[in-house]
């Protein structure tokens, strides 16, 4: 990643200044556009699955389930549906072969990614047979504005010859799942070809369907080519064949006369509203679109409206943390979009950027909803809406399990049946493991969590009351029938869980699965308990009445609910730090120092292990931020309440003890895990926070995991770094209706410009080391309250506060 010779600002873009095929699949992850419909991976559009190129397109709740044999077991799996390579644009002069980056004579290249305008162009250089030398542009966008259409414009001139050229231009239905390598053990082939064919004289389509789920995808693509501006004389022959629908075209190019190429593709399903059918969409669609320039246009005014409400300004002297942070930004905004708000779906943990975790949908949302809610909280409705829309399906799995309520899965999909695996394979050891981690029931309390702190972000009462309270009771519920009593402490266990470390899964000698009592379950679980008995005092009195009836809710089961979440066990070692789960303590030291050594990076700690015929279950060794989780979710303030209705006294030195024991024993084996630590150590080891942020900064564009990020990039983690500049170091809480702030800005950071939106008024913030500004720029008739330092302040619409951080003085102004 370049620091210098952008075409756009530096702040702005992701430039590669050389061709290195061995970063390629990182790089089409990391160059991968999209809309929150569908994106497609940064590929070369004249590349071929295979190599370092692997041109995947991903729609958003695009899967389908297949049946594999795995070690002498039939497993079923869904799956993130690789969809028709659409890309497809090559070029030969007659008599060559069709060019190629990786066997040619490159003269020079550079690659960048416009995070503004969310357009992907390369500019090439290369000599071929005979001396000559060609110069290639091309760009790329998946439009924002209008999420079925994407473009491809390539610029060809041949700089020191004149002949003629022949141009490719197809959809490829020959794809199949194929971009993760720990996964090609696995039936990949998801897509049957219906049909394909013309549309109209310079366009054909492809049609295809999903084998299980019948998605049906319909694309077509129009190809024109012109010369000063005006449509070239040509030969056009169309071709299908073998699930490919392709034009050749034959042009003559004159020496130094550039050549322009277009390609306008449409992707229609059928899912999708407001269409008869989706061949007769995407026809339609590319029929009517305008040239590459126009598309261009709308495009880029959709990116600038978007970057109006998203972007963060941390001012002069951070161009590389400003570019990772907007380029981070981008990648979630393409995932979450406003296209999204109107689909039934989640944010998968990988994005729509590859094949890993099969394009599921984990706890992620944590790191997610709290960004969105301050900036697009239509989006983080829209995903809520799917976790509302299973929740039938989440009752099902908890009465299957022996439980009462909803309990969500820890991997879902399209259905939201429980999709995680059952076997796992080691690429340590090339072996198929059991996999436990489907046990972390903590999700259902990060949904819970989600709901609650959208409702006080938005103050969406009527989301509230018709989808949240349902699902937070219905959670609360599930919470009050896993917890069992313990009569010998008096307290209740939550037992055979797996906590976010997904290192420990069993105790070392013991057969079940799971452990009991994980402290950030535990302390969750209380919290879920006592949220829902708020949420059932927000309500009007008489939906309250419909919903308890509703769902047989009466106030000998609240008050059960009471008792559990003050009567929960919470275990303590060492004089009051957090035990991670009971039994914790128990457990051997692990040889930090000795493993380095052997092994450098052992992030992947689990996998070492197992291979070596050992297991991460002996040792006090954390794969990510467990109990540390707490202090991530959770104020101080918020902290001492819980506690204290759990009956525990609360020492607020127990969480920098907490923190450095923990600290010493994790190997952040989960990009999430240097996000938590950011965070956590924000306010007492400021230097130390900024060095781990600046890592989970380097997460993806680095790819600091070895190979991970090619397989798609970490959306939690992306947004989780955001974040840490929007709430944490702004020192944003929302309670009572008020948004409270308190500023700590690290030592290498002068300022930070943003823009919220809370409860529908935009408030734009600059903060520095020694001043708050805050002022409310628009939004509906009335007030908002804002609170700083213990004092609240109310602000109408063009008024601001400017508070002094250096003392306890404030200058409230107009």
């Amino acid at each position: 990643m370049t620091e210098t010779n952008s075409t756009v600002s530096d702040a702005w873009a992701l430039t590669y200044d050389a061709w290195d095929p061995d970063n390629q699949p990182l790089r089409e992850a990391l160059c991968t556009l999209g809309n929150g419909f569908f994106a497609t991976r940064g590929a070369a559009e004249e590349a071929t699955a295979g190599g370092p190129h692997y041109p995947g397109t991903y729609l958003a709740g695009g899967y389908n389930r297949l049946e594999s044999e795995i070690s002498g077991r039939v497993i079923e799996h869904e799956d993130l549906v690789n969809w028709p390579n659409w890309l497809c644009l090559g070029f030969r002069v007659e008599g060559e072969d069709w060019f190629d980056i990786g066997s040619t004579d490159l003269l020079s290249f550079r690659q960048t990614l416009n995070f503004r305008e969310g357009i992907l162009e390369r500019h090439i250089r290369f000599r071929h047979a005979g001396h000559r030398q060609t110069a290639l542009v091309s760009r790329r966008l998946v439009h924002l504005a209008d999420p079925h259409l994407a473009a491809v414009q390539w610029i060809v001139t041949p700089e020191n010859w004149s002949g003629r050229i022949e141009i490719r231009s197809a959809l490829d239905g020959r794809v199949s799942n194929q971009g993760v390598a720990r996964y090609r053990d696995l039936n990949s082939r998801h897509l049957d070809v219906l049909d394909l064919g013309r549309a109209g004289e310079d366009g054909v389509y492809l049609a295809v369907q999903t084998s299980q789920s019948h998605i049906r995808m319909v694309q077509a693509a129009r190809t024109r080519v012109f010369a000063d501006d005006q449509p070239a004389v040509l030969q056009r022959e169309t071709r299908i064949e073998n699930a490919i629908a392709e034009q050749r075209l034959l042009v003559t190019c004159q020496r130094e006369k550039p050549l322009r190429v277009e390609k306008i593709v449409a992707l229609y399903t059928s899912r999708d509203f407001a269409i008869s059918e989706p061949r007769g969409a995407a026809q339609d669609a590319i029929r009517r679109a305008g040239e590459f320039a126009e598309l261009r246009t709308s495009h880029v005014l959709a990116w600038e409206r978007q970057w109006n409400r998203a972007d963060i300004d941390l001012g002069s002297g951070h161009t590389w943390s400003q570019r990772v942070l907007r380029l981070h930004l981008f990648h979630l905004l393409q995932t979450a979009s406003v296209a999204s708000t109107d689909l039934d779906v989640g944010v998968p943990a990988r994005g729509l950027h590859g094949e890993a975790y099969r394009g599921h949908i984990f706890w992620d949302e944590l790191f997610i909803v709290p960004l969105l809610n301050l900036r697009m909280p239509e989006i983080t409705r829209a995903l809520l809406m799917y976790r509302y829309r299973r929740l039938g399906e989440a009752r099902h799995l908890a009465r299957e399990a022996g439980y009462r309520g909803a309990m969500y899965p820890w991997q879902s999909g399209s259905s939201g049946r429980e999709e995680s695996q059952v076997l796992h394979l080691n690429p340590q050891s090339g072996r198929w493991m059991p996999d436990d981690t489907h046990r972390q029931r903590h999700i259902n309390a990060a949904i819970a969590c989600n709901i609650w702190r959208y409702f006080e972000a938005t103050g969406d009462i009527e989301f509230l009351s018709f989808y949240g309270a349902e699902m937070l009771l219905e959670i609360a519920r599930f919470w009050a029938s896993i917890a069992s009593y313990n009569s010998d402490r008096d307290r209740y266990d939550i037992r055979h869980v797996v906590g976010p470390d997904e290192f420990h899964t069993h105790y070392p000698d013991g057969d079940a699965p799971g452990l009991n009592n994980n402290a950030y379950t535990n302390v969750m679980a209380a919290w879920v308990l006592r949220c829902a008995r708020q949420v059932l005092e927000r309500l009007s009195e008489e939906r309250s009445a419909e919903l308890t009836t509703q769902l047989g809710i009466d106030d000998r089961e609240l008050e059960r609910w009471d008792t559990i979440s003050r009567r929960l066990f919470v275990p303590f070692h060492d004089g009051g730090i957090l035990t991670q789960f009971e039994g914790y303590e128990k457990l051997d030291e692990f040889d930090w120092d000795a493993y380095r050594h052997k092994h450098q990076d052992i992030s992947r700690l689990d996998r070492i292990l197992k291979a070596e015929g050992d297991t991460p279950d002996r040792y006090k060794a954390s794969k990510q931020a467990d109990a540390l989780m707490l202090f991530y979710v959770f104020s101080c303030e918020e902290l001492r309440e819980l506690f204290d209705q759990l009956g525990y006294a609360f020492d607020p030195d127990m969480i920098p003890r907490t923190i450095r024991y923990y600290m010493a024993r994790t190997s952040h084996g989960s990009t999430l895990s240097r996000v938590v630590h950011a965070w956590v150590l924000a306010r007492s080891d400021r230097e130390r926070a900024w060095e781990l942020f600046q890592q989970a900064l380097e997460s993806d564009v680095a790819d600091i995991q070895g190979g991970t990020t090619s397989e798609g990039i970490h959306l939690g983690a992306m947004a989780g770094t955001v974040d840490i500049i929007q709430r944490c170091h702004t020192g944003i809480e929302m309670r009572d209706s008020i948004l409270w702030l308190n500023p700590c800005l690290p030592e290498p950071l002068n300022e930070i410009r943003l823009c919220l939106r809370y409860r529908g008024y935009w408030l734009r913030l600059h903060v520095t080391g020694k001043r708050l500004t805050i002022r409310l720029e628009h939004g509906p008739p009335g007030s908002v309250q804002i609170g700083f330092r213990d004092q609240g302040y109310t602000l109408a619409q063009g008024e601001g506060c400017e508070f002094e951080l250096a003392t306890d003085s404030a200058d409230p102004s107009a």
